[in-house]
């Protein structure tokens, strides 16, 4: 007659499966809903691109999350020497800046658009020049609203020489350095649209992980959980000595 399953739960590792398993699937689930949120975020960013590229007069009065991606249209001049200079932006592997030219408006006041990436010397000894805008322009583009304050070691300096460049952009601070208050300065900054005048290198992710990734993250995850729950049962019970002897 064969022995039935016996069970021997070293009290160890016992703690250590019922904390992790747990855990592991936990953070499977946590993916999943940062999939979901990123799959909304990407809806919300198609919907606002279909809609017609509105004057920023027109949006007086909106909420960020209104002003999000939403497509605009300027009219004016580039100012050709002053411009802000975003640090540690890495396409492809090469280190650059983004270029945040500051718009004078045609019906008044300033407007930040960033024209994309431009590489610049990593050893941070010298600041790229950005190519010039001739004469006035008319160009398109998406309002940009950060998700969150940036993280950083130190506050920018926001020097008075020209170009300045910053780690995370701050429009009050931004502002001052342009000597105007802060209401001549349209409050979040402008992503140009590929192929406008004076587009630099355009490359806008409207998430930095999309949900695919997060979906194969979550994979990991639950197979981690599935493993180490079956890694549990082989070594507190007799089910493999079991297994073993059905085979001879």
């Amino acid at each position: 007659m064969s022995a039935g399953i016996q069970f021997d739960f070293e009290w160890r590792t016992t703690l250590f499966a019922l904390v992790m398993v747990p855990a592991l699937a936990g953070l499977g689930f946590w993916q999943l809903s940062r999939a979901e949120e990123k799959a909304v975020i990407a809806q919300e960013f198609e919907n606002k691109r279909a809609r017609a590229p509105a004057a920023l007069e027109e949006l007086a009065g909106k909420s960020s999350a209104e002003l999000a991606y939403h497509p605009v249209r300027l009219s004016g001049r580039f100012r050709q020497q002053e411009y802000f200079l975003q640090d540690n932006r890495l396409v492809q592997g090469r280190y650059g800046n983004e270029v945040l030219g500051v718009f004078e408006r045609a019906e008044g006041g300033l407007a930040l658009v960033n024209r994309g990436w431009i590489v610049a010397d990593p050893a941070r000894q010298s600041l790229p020049a950005a190519p010039v805008v001739e004469g006035p322009v008319t160009i398109t583009g998406q309002v940009y609203v950060a998700p969150g304050a940036a993280y950083m070691l130190a506050e920018d300096p926001y020097s008075a020489d020209w170009p300045i460049r910053v780690q995370a952009l701050d429009m009050d601070k931004a502002a001052a350095a342009l000597d105007v208050p802060a209401a001549a300065l349209f409050a979040y900054p402008v992503r140009m649209d590929e192929g406008q005048a004076g587009a630099l290198y355009i490359d806008w992710p409207v998430v930095n992980v999309g949900p695919q990734k997060h979906i194969g993250y979550a994979v990991q995850w639950f197979a981690m959980s599935v493993v180490l729950a079956v890694l549990f049962v082989v070594r507190s019970t007799n089910l493999l000595a079991l297994w073993r002897g059905r085979q001879k």
